[in-house]
């Protein structure tokens, strides 16, 4: 029994070491710039060597993949947090059945509006690393994970005769998405451009100064809903939330988020989640207005915050100055449950080894809150997140324009539940945030 005991920590020690290298590969990639820095916080961790997880494949057929169904609104008081959570690598990406939707949007945007909404800056006395650096190790590293991570919606070729891919393999040229039968080319093309139409998510890469702030420096910002990457490239990290209006930003999530940012490692995953409402135009009321392309304005709100060309930077959600109510601005809205969605996105972020960029990716998705409104415990549970917001919450949140017509009708589903025996009065079922 003597040598079983003195012989157990070095069988452990093996045993998961052996785990270890079968979760992992240690690969090498090239050192990361040296930054000249005045910042007492060091680098998070060096970058000479990082290791790439592996990635579980997902087989399943995209169109069996469905949404995540995301309730991201609590019972109850209402409070301003960065609300995170540390994710698997594995869904760094989700990717869904409305694909093919979402790419058509995202393609038709992209080819109409261009460096309106894909940008990078390149380097400069202040942000020593480029945009477009950091933007071509994310489209690198979407192509290997997203390769491995959806096998039957992505396929890859790669140069065989050199590296600088995953786990020493050569780097990839060139990735197909199959659903929708389009191919790109990431030694021709802009990389920023590419990782945007990749997936369905909206993208951006924040890069650290020799001040040590981060700051927005390449984006792929395409169906943002209500704002613009023109007015805010460039921008600090504070910067942004303060033009944006957040509440509570400089009490509640200034300190923690820049924080938050100086000591997020490379093998770090992190998601997080939010939800606005949005009113899309009636078909019945809108007349030649109505997008058949995007009905429920997923690309930008214009029943809620006018022409995106006329957008006035750092109103949100909130009151256009000028414009006239009954659609977008001031006033209340005409009402139809069918046309108010959930606005949700759920975001995660990470930073990339060589280039030592933050990816911030966004998710959005919209769902009409007529049929939301039919899962048992929900109707309930949204009015009383609506109901609890505190006042600038609720101004940031556009409250005052929606109110009216979706709490009584909120309610009366509520009402409705009970009535047929799926609810007890006063009952809050338990939920797993964010769902």
């Amino acid at each position: 029994m003597l040598d079983y005991i003195s012989l157990a920590p070095f069988a452990l020690i093996a045993l998961l070491a052996t785990l270890y290298h079968l979760k992992y590969r240690v690969v090498k990639t090239p050192s990361s710039p040296t930054l000249p820095r005045d910042s007492k916080h060091p680098l998070p961790e060096t970058s000479d060597t990082f290791t790439y997880p592996q990635i579980t494949p997902c087989t399943k057929p995209l169109i069996e993949m469905k949404p995540m169904p995301y309730r991201p609104f609590r019972w109850g008081d209402y409070h301003v947090t960065m609300g995170i959570k540390t994710i698997s690598s594995d869904h760094w990406i989700e990717v869904d059945n409305q694909f093919s939707t979402y790419h058509k949007i995202r393609t038709d945007r992209v080819a109409e509006r261009g460096s309106q909404l894909v940008q990078t800056l390149p380097a400069d006395e202040k942000v020593p690393v480029s945009g477009a650096d950091a933007a071509r190790e994310l489209a690198d590293e979407l192509c290997e994970y997203l390769s491995r991570r959806y096998p039957n919606v992505y396929t890859v070729e790669r140069d065989v005769h050199g590296s600088g891919g995953w786990y020493g393999e050569g780097r990839i040229v060139r990735i197909t998405v199959l659903p929708v039968n389009a191919t790109y080319d990431l030694r021709t093309e802009d990389p920023m451009k590419v990782a945007g139409l990749l997936v369905q998510d909206d993208l951006a890469i924040m890069l650290e100064g020799t001040d040590g702030v981060y700051y927005l420096r390449a984006g792929a910002i395409i169906v943002p809903g209500f704002w613009r990457l023109t007015d805010k490239i460039g921008m600090s990290l504070d910067e942004i939330h303060f033009s944006g209006r957040v509440p509570q930003y400089p009490t509640k999530l200034q300190t923690s988020m820049n924080r938050f940012f100086q000591r997020l490692t490379c093998d770090k995953f992190i998601q997080r989640n939010n939800y606005h409402f949005a009113v899309a135009k009636d078909p019945k009321q809108a007349g030649g207005s109505f997008d058949k392309r995007d009905p429920y304005e997923l690309a930008w709100a214009e029943n809620m915050v006018g022409a995106e060309d006329a957008f006035q930077a750092g109103t949100g959600l909130g009151v256009q100055e000028g414009e006239a109510s009954g659609g977008h601005g001031s006033g209340r809205m005409h009402i139809d449950p069918d046309w108010i969605s959930l606005r949700q996105e759920r975001q995660s972020l990470r930073r990339l080894p060589r280039t030592r960029g933050i990816v911030f990716t966004v998710r959005t998705y919209l769902e009409p809150v007529s049929s939301i409104a039919q899962e048992v415990g929900v109707p309930g549970r949204m009015a009383s997140a609506i109901r609890s917001w505190p006042e600038d919450v609720a101004e940031y949140k556009s409250r005052d324009r929606f109110q009216h017509g979706l709490l009584p009708y909120l309610d009366q589903k509520h009402a409705e539940q009970i009535a047929a025996g799926l609810l007890e009065e006063g009952e809050k079922p338990k939920t797993d945030y964010p769902f």
